[in-house]
């Protein structure tokens, strides 16, 4: 499949991309009520007609980035920089520039995959970005060889605390998707996101507090089919004149104004509320 899509044009991977919906969605309906539940409980004034239409659209663009991300391998710089632009790559060159490390905190909206390839050949700073292991070691020792191909270095996150205390004395580039499910409650934050209690991981905010350095949000929208562009808003650069849970809540309500622009680009296959708060537990309003 690597091989295939690899030296496949764009317009042949659609095609491609077009067919696995078809199968996904109307065959085999990979995670559809999932899907349609979470969209349900997002939107409650969308009819069952406006529900199931971002469903499908959905699953159309999660076959889309799921090719992209195979393709991203084989994708040359320019490609790269073509189709996944960063619009104001200044911002994050200017604390480079002062010699402080930033994070920077997109969610699993549009293509975040090309996420560890592009953003190396776009900003000044070496990106260090974290992913969780998969399974087969071959196919997660192939997979971070070639995504950290462009300047990036790739660390688990069980690898997160070692990672920052081995290379906080030089400029990074921190890459923190934070939108994931937290499996650690205790220290969690919890705020309304789409009508809905949620939980949040702690790690940006905990990091950006510790080293004091700038909260960067990664606004990715898409432009059209395989064309996306990132816009770079700052939460922070003062972490430690916040209140707690304050960085957290900014990220929150940027990445759901994202969304809003179009909600069928978001990952809603995911079970993201499948935890409840506890009292006693976790952080936030």
């Amino acid at each position: 499949m690597i091989i295939l899509v690899g030296i496949m044009p764009f317009r042949m991977m659609y095609v491609l991309s077009d067919l696995f919906y078809f199968l996904i969605y109307h065959v085999i309906g990979y995670r559809r009520k999932i899907v349609e539940c979470n969209l349900r409980n997002s939107f409650p004034e969308k009819n069952a007609a406006e529900i199931s239409l971002c469903t499908q659209k959905f699953f159309s663009h999660l076959c889309d980035i799921s090719l992209e991300s195979i393709k991203g391998f084989s994708m040359t710089k320019k490609e790269l920089i073509r189709r996944h632009r960063i619009l104001n790559p200044e911002l994050a060159d200017h604390y480079f520039n002062i010699g402080i490390s930033a994070i920077a905190v997109p969610g699993h909206y549009n293509n975040w995959e090309w996420g560890s390839l592009s953003p190396g050949l776009q900003i000044k700073y070496p990106i260090v970005g974290f992913y969780k292991c998969m399974s087969n070691g071959l196919v997660d020792t192939f997979a971070k060889k070639h995504r950290a191909k462009f300047n990036t270095r790739l660390a688990s996150l069980k690898e997160t605390c070692n990672t920052f205390n081995e290379l906080s004395a030089v400029p990074h580039a921190y890459i923190m998707a934070a939108d994931q499910s937290p499996t650690n409650l205790k220290s969690c934050y919890w705020f309304d996101f789409f009508n809905q209690d949620t939980a949040w991981l702690h790690g940006p905010e905990k990091y950006a507090r510790k080293y004091n350095w700038p909260v960067i949000y990664v606004d990715i929208q898409k432009v059209r089919r395989g064309f996306y562009e990132l816009k770079l808003v700052l939460l922070t650069d003062d972490p430690g004149s916040l209140p707690d849970g304050e960085i957290t809540r900014l990220y929150t309500q940027h990445l759901e104004k994202s969304i809003m622009q179009e909600p069928a680009y978001w990952l809603w296959s995911h079970k993201r509320w499948k935890h409840k708060r506890v009292k006693g537990l976790g952080f936030g309003n």
